[in-house]
């Protein structure tokens, strides 16, 4: 078993080398051009690219040996249960412990001003929690998720207007934040367990979606607390750069935090595990090989998950606030545009549940649905995201100006693509907003807003929000490609004499049995 998986790691390693590569070429390129950028700060970015190649590729082998398992076996185990009160129940304290254990989470807390943190993680995550009862009782009931996004939305887009406005940005981006690298496997999953317990045809399509209304909850939650809190007078905490003179100095700045994500990766995986632990005790009575291989798969998740967040963190965190602030001072600051296109388009390959994603959406469509054509449609809607979430900041417009029409153009869509795409789509502006970018999008973006002296809470937060939305509309716009594409490829069938049929791209008339061009 060592032996398959060290064989299983060397692969996840190359490929998150090729997802991590792209975006250390586009910030090389820039630190060697129109943004110098100092030695120290360099070699704090490519040590962080490196902790994050090994730790994406050691997390996302930990994932499918244990959270994706684990998830299905809970989910699978609650349902068979046929008790309602116990779903239920269950459901909310999985989605509420989850969430809890997000490290984003706390980032997102430490964010919004005026609201004690402990307030803001406990009602995120009942939240979460609700949503996801939500979400298992439209499995097991088969409810339309379509009727559910527009109903929840509205709600969303009718309190935005009790919410002060310099809040809006960081209850949109906690929809984003909130479903990260520990949520979205575990969550999938969850419904992946519960959809097999259906055995219509339909079952599988609806074990998507389930991130999609997780993602509600957050922004509820924080709008809320926006309105019975006085979040008014609050400022932003800059992004401290530390220098690092020497090469035990640059040794520091990462030895120094690793510990600190020990303990937070540490209090995020402990209650999933308990969870899993008594589950196991009275209900799945898993065979020691399950609970072996699971276990292995917990260790790498845990080792692979440090490495990232320090690495993201530590690396990629200063370099990208330092960058926006250079690129927002230039006299032709309107350049962030086109380049944040650039690197919205490459670092969605570099988040984590992205791949989570991509594998399970292969496995569920038997290969129907190509990674990479799916892949390409997310990187096309983040860098969309992010070109606009620079244009907001450079000519200072309100978040709603773009949230609006991009939430009413995805829920229009919805009605003309197959559901499995509109599940997948919203499954996907949660995956998307992860890690990546809170640690670098959100910092370059509050540099930029620096830069050109813009106001950090209203203007640079909402990058989080805007790269949750776009991929909404470009999936669902392959839904739509992919359903003309296959009402074409039923008409072309092969007809009786007399008719056209199409075969390697060429035309034939069919006349006595004998293909004539």
């Amino acid at each position: 078993m060592f032996r398959n998986s060290r064989t299983i790691l060397f692969s996840k390693v190359k490929e998150s080398l090729a997802s991590v590569v792209p975006i250390a070429a586009i910030v090389f390129l820039l630190c060697f051009t129109i943004v110098p950028v100092p030695t120290d700060l360099l070699m704090t970015f490519v040590l962080g690219v490196a902790m994050v190649i090994i730790g994406m590729g050691m997390f996302t082998l930990g994932a499918d040996l244990s959270m994706t398992p684990v998830g299905e076996h809970i989910g699978s185990a609650v349902t068979k249960s046929r008790k309602l009160w116990f779903i239920v129940l269950m459901c909310f304290l999985v989605g509420a412990i989850v969430t809890v254990s997000e490290p984003d989470l706390q980032v997102l807390a430490e964010q919004v001003p005026n609201i004690p943190n402990q307030v803001i993680v406990f009602s995120v995550a009942a939240g979460v929690g609700l949503f996801l009862v939500i979400a298992m009782l439209r499995i097991l009931f088969k409810w339309k998720l379509s009727y559910l996004l527009i109903f929840f939305y509205a709600v969303v887009f009718v309190l935005a207007a009790f919410v002060p406005k310099a809040f809006l940005a960081v209850a949109f981006d906690s929809g984003g934040v909130t479903t990260g690298p520990m949520t979205v496997p575990f969550i999938m999953a969850l419904g992946v367990g519960v959809a097999s317990i259906r055995s219509d045809s339909n079952a599988q399509n609806d074990s998507f979606g389930l991130v999609a209304l997780c993602s509600v909850g957050p922004i509820l939650a924080v709008m809320l607390l926006g309105m019975f809190f006085n979040v008014e007078g609050g400022s932003y905490t800059p992004v401290e750069i530390k220098a690092a003179e020497t090469s035990r100095d640059l040794w520091q700045l990462f030895s120094h935090e690793i510990p600190e994500y020990i303990s937070e990766v540490a209090k995020a995986l402990l209650p999933i595990v308990a969870f899993f632990a008594l589950f196991q005790l009275f209900r799945l009575k898993l065979k020691k090989e399950n609970i072996y291989r699971i276990s292995v798969g917990f260790i790498y998740t845990f080792v692979g998950l440090v490495l990232f967040l320090c690495g993201a963190n530590v690396g990629f965190m200063t370099v990208g606030n330092y960058i926006g602030r250079e690129l927002g001072t230039l006299p032709y600051s309107f350049i962030v545009i086109p380049l944040g296109m650039v690197i919205g388009y490459f670092i969605v390959e570099a988040e984590p549940a992205v791949h989570v994603l991509n594998k399970q959406v292969y496995e569920m469509t038997s290969g129907s649905i190509p990674p990479k054509a799916l892949s390409r449609s997310l990187s096309v809607g983040v860098a969309i995201s992010v070109g606009l979430s620079m244009l907001r900041i450079v000519a200072d417009i309100p978040i709603l100006y773009f949230l609006v029409p991009g939430y009413l153009i995805a829920i229009v869509l919805s009605f003309f693509v197959p559901p499995i795409f509109t599940a997948i789509a919203f499954d996907s502006g949660g995956v998307a907003s992860g890690p990546m970018t809170a640690t670098f999008l959100l910092p370059m973006s509050i540099g930029v807003c620096n830069g050109v002296g813009g106001d950090v809470v209203s203007s640079a937060f909402g990058v989080v929000a805007m790269v949750a939305m776009t991929p909404l509309i470009t999936i669902q716009i392959l839904g739509l490609v992919f359903k003309i594409k296959s009402r074409r490829a039923e008409a072309e069938v092969p007809k009786e004499n007399g008719e056209i049929e199409i075969f390697d791209n060429e035309i034939f008339e069919m006349e006595d049995g004998d293909g004539q061009l």
